[in-house]
């Protein structure tokens, strides 16, 4: 059975996918979906209930909530992709290098990781972030740098245990250099465990991403963000409760597409990854 038929039969991961795909899409197509322009102020509009011309209604100073929505969608999708891309980047190199060089290679790297992991990933996001300055860019690297302990964690693990197979040892026999061992034998049989943690990983990033912003550490204003909606939406939360509902709604819908979409591929990709 393939595993995409096995994805079509898991009905939560199916829904997962097809929510991350419509998220996704709307991104990619934000300028087209916004009704109006999402930074525009509109006095005359201000703190409006939903209704037709607004569909989500207005802003405190009266700009429109689906324009502000999907354009915050757009950056936490932005931020959440590029975050896990980073961590990536310099954790599945160092994850490989500790597992399968051991020794002192792995005693650095694993000293690296247990400092980074003994800060909370929020903590050590905020953290990253007030060094760094406020800034979109400065919020991807802090989202991305608090997520390499897990990826270093993963791969190391997966090259430990894919190193002492018979199709490695024999890559090795037959005289394959490390870079051919590690790359061509030992990377892609670890792709699958990496793929679960980048799509589960995605949703931390946005939750990151929706605090940084919430506390002004990321996205700035007038620039639309989800996080930065809710910290307008506090001093009008009794007048205005949907300043803050929409979009809580959907951090919660980005959140738990790509969390079903992990599980799913956890089951796929890896059904074995829990008696390891």
């Amino acid at each position: 059975m393939s595993r995409l038929r096995l994805l079509t039969r898991n009905k939560l991961a199916l829904t997962g996918a097809v929510a991350a795909a419509v998220l996704v899409l709307i991104a990619v197509c934000a300028p087209l979906i916004a009704p109006y322009d999402p930074a525009r102020p509109d006095f005359a509009a201000a703190l409006r209930p939903p209704g037709w011309a607004h569909w989500l209604g207005t802003d405190d100073l009266g700009r429109d909530q689906l324009s502000r929505v999907v354009y915050g969608v757009r950056a936490s999708l932005q931020i959440g992709l590029l975050a896990v891309a980073l961590a990536f980047a310099a954790g599945v190199p160092l994850g490989l290098l500790a597992g399968y060089y051991g020794r002192f290679a792995d005693s650095v790297v694993s000293r690296l990781t247990d400092t980074l992991l003994a800060f909370p990933f929020l903590v050590l996001a905020v953290g990253l972030a007030t060094i760094l300055g406020p800034s979109l860019l400065n919020a991807t690297i802090a989202v991305g740098v608090s997520q390499i302990p897990a990826v270093i964690r993963i791969t190391r693990a997966e090259t430990l245990r894919l190193k002492h197979l018979d199709y490695v040892a024999a890559a090795v026999a037959n005289g394959g250099g490390d870079g051919t061992v590690l790359f061509r034998h030992i990377l892609p049989g670890a792709l699958s465990a990496l793929t679960v943690q980048a799509t589960v990983g995605i949703p931390t990033a946005i939750i990151g991403e929706a605090l940084l912003s919430f506390l002004g550490l990321g996205v700035q204003p007038p620039s639309p963000s989800l996080g930065v909606m809710l910290s307008s939406a506090q001093a009008y939360i009794a007048a205005a409760p949907w300043m803050a509902v929409f979009p809580g709604l959907a951090i919660i819908a980005a959140t738990l597409a790509f969390n079903l979409l992990g599980d799913g591929l956890r089951d796929i990709l890896d059904p074995q990854g829990d008696s390891r």
